[in-house]
């Protein structure tokens, strides 16, 4: 049956202390920041904080009127009284609890000239490197909608904060930079990439427990390399061969179908997890490869999955018998070799 739970809370939301350092909500020098990966939501908000528990939402944000506010969702509603805006977002796609995000800022905020409504938050004195280094995002856009499908959401938006930050953030319908990513020196193209790719992988296809975190991170790392070789840079294959090289010289010890807790992030899971892709991509050929990504997406569209439903779908999909591939590549930790290239191609 269908019911309706109202929570009454209050407090001070804060960060928490993790085996993955300090997340969910953390003041930044003139503003506030949410990155809850993978455990941070309860920071600020109460939830059953699985990533298998996508919800809808509607949240209320009150600062003072010179921040913008800029939080998971379509802004449906600003009011200004006494110099405090109460600015009202909706979230109508089900949403992982860590995926909802929250950020106030000194912001000036533009609109991305992209197929989708999104804008861009920035410090202004920033505008110019920041303009710069997003410059290539339609193009991404399109590339992507090419490889993977149409854009999953309702909307991008780009958060650039003016401290910092260790590691570029995805969420909802979102990503965020900190201004020494965005600094227009061209030097994190592919982490652009990278976040523009987890709305179709992570955030509409997500996973239902983060022992499967390949299929967000793998997939995101791969779109990087797809990106390198629609743009005229390195291709799939001398990417596959430059990592593959170098996870052999690294300990043959993750076992990326289950890393535990503390190698969630490592970053031989993003790396061996793009590799197994390519190699799906070497044994199935292009067209089948594509296909079976585009498939996904639509399939799982709003809906999470685990390795294995991934694995049967691509076995069903392409008609190729991949269980032994899948096998080397995900469930044992001694590191395969890439398969030759499909006749197909």
């Amino acid at each position: 049956q269908r019911f309706e739970l109202r929570l009454r809370y209050s407090g001070s939301p804060g960060p928490r202390t993790s085996r993955w350092g300090r997340i969910g909500w953390e003041e930044l020098a003139d503003g506030v920041l949410v990155a809850s990966q993978p455990t941070g939501a309860p920071t600020w908000f109460p939830c059953n904080d699985r990533p298998a528990a996508k919800a809808t939402y509607r949240i209320e944000l009150t600062a003072e009127e010179c921040y913008t506010v800029v939080v998971t969702g379509d802004l449906v509603d600003r009011q200004t009284s006494s110099g405090r805006t109460t600015w009202t977002f909706l979230q109508p796609v089900p949403t992982a609890t860590y995926l909802v995000a929250a950020h106030i800022g000194r912001y000036r905020s533009e609109e991305l000239p992209l197929r989708v409504p999104g804008a861009v938050h920035y410090p202004a004195a920033d505008r110019a490197h920041v303009m710069a280094e997003l410059a290539p995002l339609p193009a991404m856009l399109a590339v992507f909608e090419d490889r993977f499908g149409p854009y999953p959401l309702d909307r991008f938006d780009v958060v650039v904060t003016p401290d910092p930050l260790e590691i570029p953030l995805e969420s909802q319908g979102m990503a965020v930079f900190g201004t020494n990513h965005l600094d227009g020196a061209g030097a994190w193209e592919r982490l652009v990439a990278h976040e523009l790719a987890h709305q179709w992988f992570g955030n509409s296809v997500g996973v239902a427990r983060w022992r499967d975190i390949w299929l967000n991170e793998g997939f995101c790392c791969y779109a990087e390399w797809l990106w390198s070789e629609a743009s005229g840079g390195t291709t799939c294959h001398q990417q596959a061969r430059h990592f593959r090289a170098l996870l052999a010289d690294l300990p043959q010890d993750l076992v990326i179908s289950d890393p535990g807790p503390d190698l969630l992030f490592d970053d031989r899971v993003y790396k061996r997890g793009a590799l197994t892709l390519h190699a799906v991509r070497r044994t199935v050929g292009d067209d089948a490869f594509f296909a079976l990504l585009r498939a996904w997406t639509v399939s799982r569209r709003h809906g999470t999955a685990t390795s294995a439903d991934f694995t049967g779908f691509a076995r069903e999909t392409t008609g190729y018998q991949l269980d032994p591939l899948f096998a080397e590549w995900l469930d044992r930790a001694p590191l395969p070799k890439l398969p030759p290239r499909s006749r197909r191609d």
